[in-house]
């Protein structure tokens, strides 16, 4: 089965200038060589800390900023070759849930005019039957016909997190880039808002690209997971499989650092020493080496690449590598 989404080989670098008169003195290699498959009605989970890359990967696949190179196929369309007004036809196929539902909602726009929105602009619908609309979406999303003229102020962060959810909605796309939509909202409130996105996914088939930091939400919503470190993938498996037998020493640390709901329960937490690389004078070798508990000599000097090491299992690490090796 083709994937609905196809990313290959994925760069975006950022230059950075000097001077008066801003002269290019490097580039800041956000993502570095990235791919990506999702089929239709999944959902790919992408993890890792702040500044590795992952929301600069959502919006080079939505064209938000504009990729460095690399190939993005969205249904068999290439998203990158597409001219602005071509572009803007396929977006509705194409929707994203920022992180910060205060700051993602027009604070001067009802509720009813943010979701009618997308509907006027792609030529959907207008009209009475338009405000129909508005008013069924509203209703997936767990909110009533009285909430359409009141503004986002007067919501809570849940409600306008739904609110988020329910514009992507409203144009039916295939695919929705989530961006960290969970990390703004208490425990309790998370819980329902991916049960709530899981429910929709059932209904209308819809692909997420799911970024967060959170393990437990990524393994709680993910069919396969993409680990990233400073701007490369340096694991990915389906979500059982790394959670049950991650094998690059960075996954293994992210693992260990999920809370046990067993206050009685000890559990070793691996603490990463060292200092994170500036992208700008990246380390030689492997970019995780100045952190790696376990690096070995050749981590200094080569970089490793993403290998297959099982089935829909691949892993950048060159100790995993030659353990593999001496098994196979």
């Amino acid at each position: 089965m083709s994937p609905l989404l196809e990313v290959k080989n994925l760069k975006k670098y950022f230059p950075v200038t000097s001077g008066f008169f801003k002269r290019v003195i490097g580039y800041y290699k956000a993502v570095d060589g990235v791919d990506i498959r999702i089929n239709a009605g999944e959902t790919f989970g992408l993890v890792g800390e702040s500044g590795c890359g992952k929301t600069t990967i959502g919006k080079s696949i939505l064209r938000l900023i504009e990729p460095t190179s690399g190939e993005i196929t969205l249904d068999g369309k290439d998203i990158r070759a597409m001219e602005s007004k071509e572009l803007r036809l396929e977006r509705k196929n194409m929707q994203i849930i920022f992180q910060d539902p205060y700051g993602s909602l027009h604070p001067r726009m009802t509720i009813e005019n943010i979701i009618a929105e997308p509907l006027k602009k792609h030529g959907i619908t207008k009209g009475a039957e338009c405000n129909k609309k508005v008013v069924e979406i509203l209703s997936t999303v767990g909110l009533s016909k009285k909430d359409l003229r009141k503004y986002p102020y007067e919501f809570s962060g849940g409600q306008r997190q739904r609110i988020a959810i329910a514009r992507a909605l409203s144009v039916n796309p295939k695919l929705i880039i989530c961006d960290e939509p969970v990390s703004a909202l208490d425990v309790s409130i998370q819980a329902q808002i991916l049960t709530l996105m899981k429910e929709l996914q059932r209904e209308f088939k819809i692909a997420y690209l799911f970024i967060a930091h959170g393990m437990p939400v990524i393994r709680h919503i993910s069919k396969n997971v993409g680990v990233m470190y400073l701007g490369k993938m340096v694991e990915f498996a389906d979500c059982d499989t790394l959670f049950d037998n991650c094998l690059h020493p960075y996954t293994t640390a992210l693992i260990s650092a999920i809370p046990e709901p067993d206050p009685d329960l000890e559990k070793h937490r691996i603490i990463l020493h060292g200092e994170v690389p500036n992208l700008m004078n990246p380390p030689k070798g492997c970019l995780f080496n100045t952190r790696c508990p376990k690096r070995i000599e050749k981590c200094e000097q080569t970089e490793p690449l993403l290998k297959k090491v099982g089935e829909n299992h691949y892993v950048a690490c060159h100790l995993v590598e030659s353990q593999v090796s001496i098994i196979n």
